[in-house]
């Protein structure tokens, strides 16, 4: 670690959440001029003192101020430049600051800032029109939200009015993540929220996940634990009668849950709803646009398997600005053009972030990131089995469709223990992540998990040398792991 210098203070982990420790790590030392008057000091101290910051304790909250970056690099104020492994958020698919879509925001602001969805804007129109271009859903509609957790409730509540099933149930997985809204925190299996709300007051069912590695129902294989998923649904609805549910909401790859479903999985879930008259939502917040190979990750199953709406967010803007949507199939949109949607926000359909999110798509299609995503998913995916191999504490690695991988930790291959119980961090894992910053990457972790998201655009040298850092820091671990054990 470098030595402190005057002006200088060690910074802690920079985004921590509690518990579930879900960490980021950017920085490894908060540089400060000696001069206590500095502008950006008093800036940084005002931001701690002043905002709220999420999945934190307030007072730990000790994160440097980025002032700009560019590919998948993040600068600091002081100088330094991040290799960003996780795109922050799983949300800057496009890199930071990307040229066309800065630009489109620029020129859209110069001719119109703001107007209703009252009023027609061409970009979202625009971007309506995109998206259901390559969605494959031409005939739908889209509505525009401010993020992802907004575009869970409203797809959930046009799913309701759709099916004239205003009580209708909604069965979602047990550690899944759609929000953190009340709504979306019900919908939620996420243990770091499940406190907080009573699910079955929003008529949701939490059944158990696709996972294979650790299968709830103890089967023998990926493809038995995705058929025991699968037909766990199925029990669900017809226990109650399916009449009784509006509809099935799914990741259809993975989220920060860190479960990849085997590939059987998503198209039972499709012929189960599909056959009983309940809607299939895909949210694909975190996994569209490129970052699990396809446009949209559900796409890798073919048409016959699309879902009959998809909740978006993150990749959309490549994070340039804030924007949601919900896109619903040309069935659903048919009813609801019947009806007056009663549901609104000032904000939705944006032209700012509209803007960004046509320039966005553009960019996606013009540098051919989508299927860049896929061919570099699979060097990922290599090179982390050749990791596997070297590192007993490497239990699966999975997903590398695209450029989201993961890796779960263990104590004992053979017995598949974990290195802490779920979602807590061990803090041999923490220092991992910390080392990592001290060279120049920043991971991302939670749980046992470590998440693989970089920016699409990221190069494949950089690519390289992160991952040969991440296997320079598992033989450490590993060893305190094994002097855990003897003691």
């Amino acid at each position: 670690m470098d030595s402190i210098t005057p002006g200088t203070r060690p910074a802690r982990a920079l985004t921590r959440r509690r518990g579930t420790a879900y960490i980021r790590l950017h920085y490894k030392t908060l540089r400060f001029p000696a001069r206590q008057d500095d502008q950006q000091h008093r800036t940084m101290l005002a931001e701690a003192q002043t905002v709220l910051h999420t999945w934190c304790r307030q007072s730990e909250w000790a994160a440097p101020t980025i002032t700009g970056g560019r590919g998948a690099h993040l600068f600091t104020d002081d100088g330094r430049s991040i290799l960003d492994m996780s795109s922050l958020a799983e949300c800057s698919n496009l890199g930071h600051q990307h040229p066309q879509v800065i630009e489109a925001i620029r020129a859209q602001a110069a001719k119109l800032c703001f107007v209703t969805s009252a009023w027609g804007a061409e970009p979202r129109a625009r971007l309506a029109e995109l998206l259901l271009e390559k969605s494959d859903l031409s005939g739908g509609r889209v509505f525009f939200t401010l993020g992802g957790a907004d575009a869970n409730e409203h797809a959930v509540k046009f799913a309701r009015q759709a099916a004239a099933r205003p009580a209708g149930w909604v069965i979602t997985r047990d550690r899944s993540y759609h929000g953190a809204s009340y709504a979306a925190m019900a919908l939620s299996g996420d243990s770091r929220t499940a406190q907080q709300v009573d699910a079955a007051a929003y008529r949701v069912i939490h059944v158990p996940p696709p996972y294979a590695y650790r299968c709830p129902f103890k089967t023998r294989s990926a493809e038995d634990c995705g058929t025991a998923a699968a037909a766990r649904i199925a029990a669900t609805m017809d226990s109650q009668g399916a009449q009784q549910f509006a509809a099935v909401l799914m990741e259809p790859n993975a989220g920060t849950n860190g479960i990849v479903a085997p590939e059987n999985f998503w198209p039972a879930v499709r012929e189960l709803t599909r056959t009983r008259g309940v809607y299939l939502i895909a949210d694909e917040v975190m996994s569209g646009f490129g970052r699990c190979g396809e446009w949209f990750a559900w796409q890798r199953y073919g048409r016959e398997n699309a879902p009959d709406m998809m909740s978006l967010a993150k990749g959309l803007t490549g994070a340039h600005a804030p924007l949601g949507a919900v896109v619903v199939a040309a069935p659903v949109a048919r009813l609801l053009e019947e009806q007056a949607l009663l549901t609104g926000l000032t904000y939705s359909g944006h032209p700012l972030s509209c803007a960004a999110g046509v320039a966005a798509i553009e960019s996606y299609q013009r540098e051919g990131l989508i299927e860049r995503s896929r061919a570099l998913g699979a060097t990922l995916l290599r090179a982390l089995q050749e990791l596997q191999a070297q590192h007993t504490i490497i239990g699966d690695v999975r997903g590398g469709h695209g450029l989201f991988a993961v890796v779960e930790l263990v104590r004992n291959r053979d017995t598949r223990e974990p290195l802490a119980p779920w979602p807590q961090l061990h803090p041999g894992l923490r220092r991992l992540l910390k080392e990592a910053l001290d060279a120049g990457v920043s991971f991302a972790a939670r749980g046992n998990l470590i998440l693989l998201a970089p920016p699409l655009v990221i190069a494949e040298r950089e690519l390289a040398d992160a991952l040969n850092l991440l296997g320079r820091l598992l033989g450490p671990l590993a060893q305190t792991l094994r002097t855990e054990d003897s003691s």
